[in-house]
């Protein structure tokens, strides 16, 4: 995530924000830019560009509900952002607890939507498309027999809105067995399923993706319970960047997706913030330095990328160790997994047209 400040005071804004808290003015997210603007009303529910007064918006439909700061560009008749767009269900907002829910699942899909626009990936409503586009249905248990599964099928991605509950998701993060599960690992990861079909499905580099992640032809039901049976094999992590991932060739690459959001997003905000990691009176310390030198988006070489990444996640885990908590990256990437992640990035550019644009480090 990029680094925003208030135009009017220069004040750093979380990419949530609407309101500056220093100054007062309101501000809303541009999806055309990926930026944060800051606004003057005009009246009407209309607000302009404090650097541009000529540029007019208004908020998506769901800022009233407080779940949303995007904008809308005042001449398209659209109600909803295209982060909102995508929603083809919600929850009963009568209730409370759902409210509650939904908010903390627009954050964390808002987020992930971001990334895709970051990657030039196409975002395309289901509701225009329905052959290619994407849609998320919030859904709720209606009783105990009949639960909610979060999952993908043909574009539409599904979840169950009890993951929003914090209590719930580590109760469900125990009973699996996982060390990492957060709201927007699950929209990474049904994504993931999603651009399979759109960007490997019947295309040129579908053979490479075979010969990386296995043959996704292989019975998926049998695989899912194997998996569930016998759990993963006592090798994984030589060839998988998760448990869960060594289930079937399409696990593997949605939760290898998942991981590769999760590692441009966060190299990004590092790069916002000019980390350096230097430690000092370490003997062998060339290993673990890393100056962030550029945004991992407009790069070409991901083993550069990577070579961030390790030294990073090393710092915060001992960060977060030192302050009572288990790690903030609890992985370990193999040679196989950096292939994978790099298959991954190559794919983005490509799809993104960029892969020759920016010269190899």
């Amino acid at each position: 995530m990029k680094l925003y400040t208030c135009s009017n005071c220069h004040s750093l804004i979380y990419f949530e924000n609407n309101i500056c808290l220093h100054c007062g003015y309101a501000l809303g997210f541009n999806a055309n830019t990926l930026s944060l603007v800051t606004l003057v009303s005009e009246g009407n529910s209309l607000f302009s560009n404090i650097q541009n007064k000529q540029e007019e918006f208004r908020y998506c439909r769901n800022s009233e509900y407080a779940t949303c700061n995007w904008l809308i560009h005042a001449s398209k008749a659209d109600d909803f952002c295209v982060a909102c767009g995508l929603n083809r269900v919600i929850p009963d907002l009568t209730r409370d607890e759902n409210m509650k829910r939904w908010k903390n699942i627009e954050v964390a899909k808002h987020r992930l939507v971001y990334s895709l626009l970051r990657l030039r990936l196409p975002v395309i409503k289901k509701v225009k498309n329905e052959e290619s586009g994407i849609a998320f249905d919030f859904l709720a248990d209606t009783s105990l027999k009949e639960k909610v599964i979060t999952g993908h099928d043909n574009g539409t991605i599904t979840l169950n809105i009890e993951e929003a509950d914090e209590a719930a998701r580590v109760r469900h993060k125990q009973d699996l067995g996982e060390r990492y599960r957060t709201l927007l690992g699950h929209f990474r990861h049904e994504t993931g399923h999603y651009y399979w079909d759109l960007l490997i499905k019947n295309s040129s580099v579908l053979e490479k993706y075979r010969s990386l992640f296995g043959n996704e032809l292989s019975d998926y039901p049998e695989a899912l319970n194997n998996y569930y049976k016998n759990n993963a094999p006592p090798d994984w992590s030589e060839h998988f960047i998760s448990p869960y991932a060594s289930s079937h060739p399409w696990e593997d690459w949605a939760e290898t997706w998942a991981h590769y959001l999760h590692l441009m997003d966060t190299l990004e905000t590092a790069f916002s913030f000019g980390i350096r990691i230097q430690p000092d009176m370490i003997q062998d310390t060339i290993r673990i330095q890393a100056s962030i030198q550029q945004d991992p988006y407009d790069m070409t070489d991901f083993r550069q990328i990577l070579k961030w990444w390790l030294p990073l996640t090393f710092a915060v885990n001992s960060l977060n160790r030192s302050m009572g908590h288990s790690d903030f990256y609890p992985f370990v990437i193999s040679d196989p997994v950096v292939g994978k992640l790099e298959f991954i990035h190559e794919v983005c550019l490509k799809n993104a047209g960029l892969d020759t644009v920016y010269p190899r480090w």
